[in-house]
């Protein structure tokens, strides 16, 4: 489920000890600067700075005392000379991701340098020295160099604590699988890769479970829910209550399924749900209702796709699911939707998702409501994560945008025009020749480099189509 507090970040300031006899107070002025940058740093985490690091006893106290709280990373700066061998020494230990970030606290040397402001500006060799001693370490670490005055490295830092609080989230994610649809070959991976490469853990339960929980809905807790809904959704005044009843009834047992489980997403195969006569509908609206509250979701028993929603919801805030369709030459787009579930949540903001009673004929089941919409326009990007064998992953990345196109007045599925920057016939070519899978993960805005950072903190090979 999506975060409910910024990412937390240990600070790792690090200085020569031997500077503050010749420099006398220039420990204390040092901080009182990072104190100012933390400051400027306010919106992208909560840092904790108990002390410039002066030494490897220092060093390793901190990393140490990072590593045993509740901290997503760990931020080093240099603000002045330090020791490599300091720091790879104390990162043995370690298991939080590491950004290195080279700033310092004037932006230009003017006549009156003296000795003192060479020194607390010096940070870019030292810097140098631990990046070489990390790179040598063999300990991957993300790096900034640049203006602390300017945009980016606020965004940087943003970015890295995003990143790494979703790979923190990782170690500790499960996802539930319902059932595989047999002969989908690009949804097959292997668990124990996944599980040691990336962290999450694949759960394998059955649909009674499921039927479980959803004979444990009150009749009170579908009617507050059915009102929600009003408010949440223009309702199809053809649809009967009693079917409305009933997917919100799926809804609420699954969302409560997930709760106990501890499961930050699942993936379910629709065949399950009909093939006993347990359940009368497919559950889209539970579907979608889950992924707009922060759930990873995909459909089939693509488990991989789930995990990657999850892990875009807590990196980006929103994502939606959904597979290409076809290649649309007149819009230089990409037609993309799914059976009926969207994360409904990023429906366009001039309108509200319309919860249609609709026939859908697979699986000879009833109606299931839908909720119709498409996401709002604008930049976006289309992503699949694709399993290689052995521990490799690879994720295909598409820029773009949405277009402000919803007129295919007959289609009633969640469904958008997807405008990629590379045109269409270069990206879906690369798409197929790179082994991307048709499960496609979506997130509205320009976060490429929040995910880049977070493929490089997993190891996971970053491919821009």
């Amino acid at each position: 489920m999506q975060p409910s507090s910024k990412p937390r970040l240990g600070v790792l300031a690090l200085m020569l000890e031997g500077y503050e006899p010749l420099f006398p107070g220039i420990t204390e002025s040092q901080e009182t600067y990072v104190h100012s940058v933390l400051e400027d740093l306010r919106d992208a985490a909560d840092f904790t700075f108990p002390h410039a690091a002066k030494n490897r006893a220092e060093i390793e106290a901190l990393v140490s005392q990072y590593n045993a709280g509740p901290f997503d990373g760990i931020l080093i700066l240099l603000l002045s000379y330090s020791q490599g061998q300091y720091l790879v020494h104390a990162m043995q230990e370690n298991h939080l991701p590491l950004a290195l970030a080279l700033i310092q606290p004037q932006q230009t040397a003017t006549p009156a340098f003296g000795e003192w402001d060479l020194t607390v500006n010096q940070g870019i060799h030292g810097s140098q020295d631990n990046a070489n001693a990390l790179l040598r370490a063999g300990i991957p670490c993300q790096f900034f160099a640049g203006n602390r005055l300017g945009e980016a490295f606020p965004k940087f830092v943003a970015d890295f604590a995003a990143a790494a609080r979703t790979q923190q989230a990782m170690r500790r994610m499960k996802i539930s699988i319902i059932g595989k649809l047999p002969g989908m070959g690009d949804v097959v991976t292997d668990d124990m890769a996944v599980f040691r490469k990336l962290g999450p853990e694949f759960f394998y339960d059955s649909i009674g479970t499921l039927q479980r929980y959803c004979d444990e809905v009150t009749p009170e807790a579908i009617q507050a829910r059915m009102e929600a809904e009003r408010t949440l959704f223009e309702i199809d005044p053809a649809m009967p209550a009693a079917r409305h009843k009933e997917a919100v009834r799926m809804y609420l047992g699954i969302r409560q399924y997930l709760i106990d489980g501890g499961f930050a997403g699942y993936t379910a195969h629709f065949d399950e749900f009909g093939a006993d006569g347990r359940f009368t509908q497919l559950p889209f609206l539970a579907a979608s209702n889950l992924m707009a509250e922060g759930f990873g979701y995909a459909a089939e028993g693509d488990a991989t796709a789930a995990m990657w929603m999850a892990c875009m919801i807590s990196l980006c805030g929103e994502a939606n699911f959904s597979e290409m369709y076809m290649m649309d030459f007149a819009r230089k787009a990409i037609l993309l939707c799914h059976a009926g579930e969207g994360n409904w949540k990023t429906c366009r903001h001039d309108r509200k998702p319309f919860l249609m009673d609709r026939v859908f004929l697979e699986g000879g089941l009833s109606n299931p409501p839908t909720p119709i919409f498409c996401p709002e326009p604008g930049k976006a990007a289309v992503m699949s994560l694709a399993y290689l064998g052995g521990e490799r992953f690879r994720l295909l990345f598409a820029k773009g945008e949405v277009l402000d196109d919803c007129s295919l007045a007959s289609c009633d599925m969640p469904y958008l025009f997807f405008r990629p920057v590379s045109g269409v016939e270069a990206c879906v070519t690369k798409w197929l020749s790179l082994g991307g899978t048709h499960h496609e993960v979506i997130v509205l805005g320009d976060f490429e480099a929040r995910i880049r950072l977070l493929c490089s903190l997993l190891g996971i090979e970053f491919c821009a189509l």
